[in-house]
């Protein structure tokens, strides 16, 4: 039989609210990031060191604005140079995989849970989970919300404030709510 956080991953209906294990993680995880949030912001040595123990995989380059928050970090996969700024918030019941060259603007949500639509499965605690991925040299404007199963292309950037509920296509210029292609990056080096 599959544990709750092996059917998360596999994007099936699973028990958030009363599984043991997975309330014990996100607790750990609690701890971790409250150390991390505290920690003197001058101290980018301890910084760096704290989030790639709580992260699943880190590349070189790390730096995450205080504060972050997330459920368990150990979805959580980083490439290189990824740079976040204040309030980055990732729910990470699922991979939340981010390429190279990723920079995040402040008031940033990354979300991989949702909740059925039926009330009694709602209402007893069940969700789902569905995996994000953010290719390479990606921009995220400030106060962006994306939301479970997107992938945003390589190149691409996301405007201010929108809310991402559809894959987005590589060297693309998106923005709204929904989210929406406005332009592509070629056309932009043409002006």
């Amino acid at each position: 039989m599959r544990t709750e956080a092996e059917k998360a991953l596999a994007g099936e209906i699973y028990d958030a609210n009363f599984d043991p294990a997975l309330i014990v993680a996100r607790l750990r995880t609690k701890q971790a990031l409250k150390a991390y949030n505290d920690t003197d912001p001058t101290d980018l040595d301890s910084r760096d060191r704290q989030l790639r123990a709580l992260l699943g995989r880190a590349g070189r380059n790390l730096l995450i604005e205080q504060p972050f928050r997330c459920d368990y970090g150990t979805n959580i996969q980083v490439g290189d140079n990824f740079y976040a700024n204040f309030n980055l918030t990732i729910l990470d019941a699922n991979r939340v995989v981010i390429g190279n060259n990723v920079f995040i603007a402040p008031n940033v949500g990354l979300h991989t849970a949702g909740h059925p639509l039926d009330v009694k499965r709602r209402n007893a605690g069940l969700e789902y989970a569905k995996p994000i991925t953010i290719g390479h040299n990606v921009w995220i404007g400030a106060g962006v919300n994306v939301m479970p199963g997107v992938s945003i292309g390589d190149n691409s950037v996301i405007g201010a404030g929108s809310v991402v509920t559809r894959d987005v296509p590589a060297n693309v210029v998106a923005a709204g709510v929904p989210c929406r292609v406005i332009k592509s990056i070629a056309a932009l080096n043409d002006e």
